[in-house]
């Protein structure tokens, strides 16, 4: 018995304790923890768009030389012309001998090379990584890739079947470009991209920014620290600027790097750096004083309890083992034995089964004596120990359910800084150019392919579409479609589309409104070229593969996100969905309704805080694009993080607290459903043996149960059973009335 009190004890003060440490560490500051972490995932939300954009970059320009048709004969004039002709932003572009380093061929601005080792860098294996170069005082990107030709035949008569003279040659495409823009999201902050000295490469303002954002120190220390973190791909983090009256800068920085392994953005060095001013907070909160009041509490809670079970449980139950093997001894030693212990009456003590107990030991004690005969007991009894454990219980549970449901309730209207509801909206907004970069690049991917099926054969149709879909693989299915929706060509999986219709020009949709699975397609017209054979068929789908789409979605601290269409549809993700159900909570269905702007407008972002079940969520929503081949669609990105996650002191004072409120109520519980099932349940059926015992029952075998105080009672009542037993068989042939007749005038005599 002593175990289950002394851990609801200890236990209760291990609560008290914990209360003290888990309340006493939630301080408010000037500027809370929640504020910095958001703008630090701002920065690195935005250094993963720029390295999404220079890969897709990279990307395109070795797919445009890996497609490259070279022959023998191919000019380089006449392939830069062809590697290049279909894209502007391109600075300027060069074809290089790959062996030599001799320029073959140019166009536009000269292309930056000093410092470039052409032969080294063709040389390598795999793919060649972009670089960061200098230009008339400013910095560009060169992308780079190879261009195989066939090798060159002595005869230009012989088959080109035939073995050929001399090896392969192989060429080197560069080309250079203007950094990829740089956004800046969310209402007075400023973007900057900077390389690895520091030096500032592009910036970028939203709305009215404060001039102490973009304070000179914060891009040296944020070079610092990125220069600190050495190998550490996904290194980010958060500064503090200058202060200027009530407010002060606050800044993240990431490196643009490669989250997943070795990237081709690893050695470019470059950081990207956030800043905006917030408001400083003046009102601080301590919850110091609640804690030590509430751990106080529960420790005089917890004193209390132990005083409790120690005099009404353990003392009496304790008096009662000894008191049971004194009449066990008296019941099976000699006649000065039996007459020294069994002369003593059995004392009651406690309450309830206790007490039931004591009462029958003393008339099995007058039985032995032949004092008495066998007792009926009354059927109706008072509260016994089972009444005690649920007042012990109740009394936790008076000071856990104010803590859970009642104490440091956070106040939703107020509890969320306003810095880190405009932050989620914010990330939310780059979410949404995040999703909309990859539907244009598979719109864009789509179009080039549509554009080289023209006046081909199938044959040569069917290698471009399996080229595309290995290329790329966002694709789980292309194929096309004549004029009356008809599938005339496809590789890849089957179509998931249910909707048959050819539709003009090009861009994003969905091509069925059912299903297990949504199928987001781009699609793109196939022109017919003059002269030359139609194509299999007029227009090109590409079924998008939603598990692609889903896994671009999660982001650190942004909580789930989800993609609906024009009806508040999910059509994809960061969380398990059924397609084409309606968003988990009615709050987020509104808040993707204010968004919506006037008839022919996309609307605008929008945040607020909703109240849930689990407490507040700062949830936003933001429309899909404004321009593009996804504008028309009508789509909205969705976000909801629970507040308690992102360390907002009064969240996190009100879950500290409901914690500890269901740490004790658990521990109560707990040891005093142990106390009840060790204790109090073996007390309540051995009460109800040892009374049927001194009513007379002696064929009923007590056997103990636990190798503990009752079982030890329970031993010694069978001891006295199997007494009264023989007592009572002598009794009945006749010579019973000797023995307890001589001990009971031995004791009046005595």
């Amino acid at each position: 018995m002593r175990p289950p009190i002394a851990s609801l004890v200890v236990l209760l003060l291990v609560v008290a304790a914990l209360t003290v440490i888990g309340l006493d560490g939630v301080h408010t500051t000037g500027i809370p923890q929640a504020v910095l972490n958001g703008e630090q995932q701002i920065a690195a939300d935005t250094a993963v768009s720029m390295r999404t954009a220079i890969e897709a970059e990279a990307g395109t320009v070795r797919r445009k030389a890996h497609a490259y048709p070279a022959t023998s004969t191919s000019t380089p004039t006449t392939a830069l012309k062809a590697l290049t002709s279909a894209r502007k932003a391109f600075l300027g572009r060069a074809l290089l001998d790959a062996r030599t380093g001799k320029l073959l061929a140019t166009g536009g601005r000269t292309v930056p090379l000093a410092g470039v080792d052409v032969a080294r860098t063709a040389s390598g294996h795999g793919e060649i990584p972009p670089r960061l170069v200098t230009s008339s005082g400013t910095r560009e990107m060169l992308y780079f890739a190879r261009v195989t030709l066939p090798a060159q035949q002595d005869d230009p008569d012989q088959d080109q079947y035939q073995a050929q003279s001399g090896p392969e040659r192989q060429w080197l495409l560069v080309v250079s470009e203007a950094l990829p823009t740089l956004a800046a999201y969310g209402d007075g902050r400023t973007a900057e991209a900077l390389d690895a000295s520091g030096t500032v490469l592009a910036t970028a303002v939203r709305g009215k920014a404060s001039p102490a954002a973009a304070h000179s120190g914060l891009s040296a220390a944020a070079t610092r620290a990125a220069n600190r973190s050495g190998s550490d791909a996904d290194a980010s983090g958060s500064l503090l600027g200058a202060a200027t009256g009530s407010r002060r800068t606050v800044a993240g920085w990431a490196q643009v790097a490669s989250t997943t392994g070795p990237g081709v953005t690893d050695d470019l060095g470059l950081v990207v750096l956030t800043s905006r001013t917030v408001p400083v907070t003046t009102t601080a909160a301590d919850y110091s004083r609640f804690a030590l009041e509430a751990a106080g509490a529960l420790a005089v809670v917890a004193l209390l309890l132990g005083l409790a079970l120690y005099f009404f449980v353990q003392q009496p139950l304790l008096r009662l083992y000894l008191s049971a093997g004194r009449l066990a001894r008296g019941a099976t030693g000699g006649r000065p034995t039996a007459l020294e212990e069994l002369s003593r009456p059995v004392p009651v003590h406690g309450f309830g089964e206790l007490a039931r107990i004591g009462r029958a030991l003393d008339s099995l004690r007058g039985q032995l004596l032949g004092e008495s005969g066998p007792q009926e007991f009354p059927a109706r009894r008072g509260p016994g120990y089972r009444a005690l454990a649920m007042v012990c219980l109740v009394v936790v549970a008076c000071w856990a359910v104010p803590m859970i449901f009642m104490l440091n309730r956070a106040d939703i209207a107020t509890a969320v800084p306003a810095p880190v509801l405009a932050d989620q909206q914010a990330r939310t907004e780059i979410a949404t150019h995040r999703i909309r970069q990859s539907l244009d690049q598979s719109y864009t991917d789509l179009s080039d392919a549509a554009a080289s099926l023209a006046g081909r054969s199938r044959d040569a149709q069917t290698e471009v579409l399996r080229q595309s879909l290995a290329d790329h693989k966002q694709y789980r299915s292309l194929y096309l479609l004549d004029r009356s929706g008809g599938i005339t060509l496809r590789v890849g999986g089957t179509p998931l589309r249910t909707l048959v219709h050819v539709p003009r020009g090009g861009g994003i949709t969905t091509v069925n409104t059912s299903g297990r699975i949504p199928a987001i397609a781009a699609y793109a017209q196939v022109r017919a070229v003059k002269g030359k054979a139609p194509a299999a068929g007029v227009v090109l789908f590409g079924e998008i593969d939603v598990k692609a789409l889903n896994s671009i979605l999660p982001r650190p601290k942004l909580g789930s996100v989800w993609v609906t269409d024009g009806h508040d549809r999910v059509l994809a993700a960061s969380v398990g969905y059924r397609a084409f159900q309606s968003l988990p909570d009615s709050g987020l269905t509104r808040l993707v309704r204010t968004t919506q702007g006037a008839p022919g407008t996309t609307g605008t972002a929008a945040s607020a805080v909703h109240g849930t079940s689990s407490g507040p969520s700062v949830d936003a929503a933001a429309p899909l694009a404004q321009s593009g081949p996804t504008a028309h669609l009508g789509w909205h990105v969705v976000t909801a993080e629970p507040a308690a996650a992102l360390q907002i002191p009064a969240v996190q004072a009100e879950q500290r607290t409901m914690l500890a409120g269901i740490l004790g109520l658990a521990v109560g519980a707990a040891c005093l459903g142990w106390l009840h099932v060790v204790v109090i349940r073996p007390l309540r059926a051995v009460a109800v043996l040892v009374e049927r015992l001194a009513g007379g029952d002696r064929r009923t075998v007590l056997h103990p149960v636990n190798h503990d105080e009752i079982g030890s009672v329970t031993r010694g009542l069978e001891l006295v059973r199997q007494t009264l037993a023989e007592h009572d068989r002598a009794a009945r042939s006749g010579h019973a009335a000797g023995p307890p007749r001589s001990l009971r005038e031995n004791t009046l005599q005595r």
